[in-house]
């Protein structure tokens, strides 16, 4: 008796012109609608049409996986970071709010050291060129403004728009008719204004 190729799984080809980014964004989709523990690689696999055992071949496991959507996401925020003149901190503050509530999946997992692998050099590269551009905002700022030093300042502008962006992702913010950068655009001009 044989079984037909659209019985098993692994008879489904692995070229599939860009399947780690098909991938990433099918990880993306699960995690909008319930979250990072809803991923698995082969339901993955099963959305983009390949084998159960290709997601491997790209990412190893879910570990991988995960590391590799927050590397992306610390890729664009620090890019967007990167963007904005560093003596600009409410444009530092927007551009993460933006990122954060645009890419809502890479944001979700970003954060979650237990969901990644925190020894990954692309990840820790991508971490690092983040802070950096946020530290560069937080330097040019004049001097009163960061009486507790750089680092001190670095951390609570961080929490303040990590935060905002945290409440308003779970939709714990009272919006008012506002989108996300209009209201993290008056709360940020409050405290850096």
């Amino acid at each position: 008796m044989s079984t037909s190729s659209i019985d098993r799984d692994d008879a489904r080809p692995y070229h599939h012109g860009n399947l780690r980014g098909a991938l990433l964004d099918a990880a993306r989709a699960v995690i909008d609608d319930d979250g990072p523990a809803a991923v698995s690689l082969r339901d993955l696999a099963r959305r983009v049409g390949v084998s159960h055992a290709a997601p491997t071949h790209h990412f190893g496991d879910k570990r991988g996986l995960m590391t590799a959507l927050a590397t992306d996401g610390f890729g664009v925020l620090a890019g967007r970071l990167a963007e904005v003149s560093p003596d600009a901190m409410v444009d530092l503050g927007l551009a993460y709010v933006e990122v954060a509530t645009t890419r809502r999946a890479d944001f979700a997992v970003m954060f979650r050291p237990d969901l990644l692998d925190g020894d990954d050099p692309g990840l820790r590269a991508a971490q690092e060129a983040a802070w950096d551009a946020l530290l560069a905002g937080v330097r040019a700022l004049p001097a009163e403004a960061r009486t507790g030093g750089d680092l001190l300042t670095a951390r609570a502008a961080w929490s303040f728009a990590h935060g905002f962006a945290a409440l308003w992702n779970a939709g714990a913010m009272g919006r008012d008719g506002q989108t996300a950068s209009d209201a993290a655009r008056a709360m940020l001009q409050q405290y850096f204004g």
